[in-house]
């Protein structure tokens, strides 16, 4: 059975505002997996490749944007794990750093227009309903066993936390940190921060993963600076600022978001004083390649 031994860390953060706060803050860094099957990406995709595995299949058919660190994260594990892997790629033929990393790993590409893009399945059907070798993985690798992934995160922990906070696309993480959290009654308040505007939607997505009680996680939707993959110059100021002061590298799709969404709220006095705070670093921190110019 596939298998893939990591170290991921719960480092401490001092800073002014968490000190002036009476705030201790810690981060599960999940982006130190691995280089490229980082994050979240490595705990999304450990129980579908092993599925696939079980199956014989041979051929990983996946789906992302243009900069997508799941197409990466799916490339390398194909490689890594003796998968051929495909990937969809939404919009026109592009050409760029991280699908040319894909390819090194030998990752087959398709643009697809984002009209088509919708209906993955369909897609999916199109190019291999007749092949036995192929094995559907959902865009950023949605689904209930990429949940099961994100679960074990609780597992690791070395203590327990007031609050944990992760940023949320799909919300396969979230609903896979609530799902763990839920089995420990650990009294932790879990805290969403939505990259993408209007993600009320993500409440619904995390009950389609088996969240009962959705309502028992707290989403922040103000944090999205205008979209996914959007940002504002306070928002890169901020993150060069917060490198600055704690030499961790974060990125302005989500995990920067995630970052300025804590000081927004301890500057808010949401946070209460004496609370421990985890910190999850979802990784894809190659996703900066596209934006290194807002720098």
């Amino acid at each position: 059975m596939l298998h893939f031994d990591f170290y991921s860390p719960e480092e401490e953060l001092v800073l002014p505002l968490y000190e002036l706060h009476g705030i201790r803050v810690f981060v599960k860094r999940d982006d130190l997996i691995h280089p490229y099957i980082s994050g979240n990406k490595w705990r999304k995709l450990k129980y579908p490749l092993q599925q696939a595995q079980k199956e014989k299949k041979k051929l990983l058919v996946t789906f992302g944007g243009a900069w997508s660190n799941h197409l990466l994260a799916t490339a390398c594990a194909g490689a890594k794990f003796g998968f051929r892997t495909y990937g969809f790629v939404r919009g026109e033929a592009v050409d760029n750093p991280v699908l040319k990393l894909c390819q090194i790993f030998g990752m087959e590409l398709q643009f697809v227009d984002r009209e088509r893009y919708r209906n993955k399945t369909a897609l999916f059907d199109t190019h291999f309903a007749n092949s036995t070798d192929a094995f559907f993985i959902d865009e950023g690798g949605f689904g209930m066993l990429a949940a099961q992934g994100c679960a074990e995160i609780t597992n690791e922990l070395s203590q327990v936390y007031d609050h944990c906070f992760c940023a949320c696309g799909t919300g396969t993480t979230l609903a896979g940190l609530a799902l763990g959290l839920a089995t420990q009654q650990t009294g932790t308040v879990l805290h969403g921060i939505p990259v993408l505007k209007g993600a009320g939607f993500i409440r619904d997505e995390i009950q389609k993963l088996g969240i009962i009680d959705s309502s028992a996680v707290q989403l922040h939707l103000d944090y999205h600076f205008g979209g996914y993959a959007k940002t504002k110059p306070e928002l890169i100021e901020f993150i060069k600022m917060f490198a600055q002061q704690t030499s961790l590298l974060i990125e302005p799709t989500y995990t920067g978001k995630l970052f300025y969404a804590l000081h927004d709220l301890i500057l808010k006095r949401k946070i209460e004083r004496g609370s421990t705070v985890l910190m999850v670093h979802t990784g894809g921190l190659t996703g900066l390649l596209g934006m290194l110019h807002k720098f």
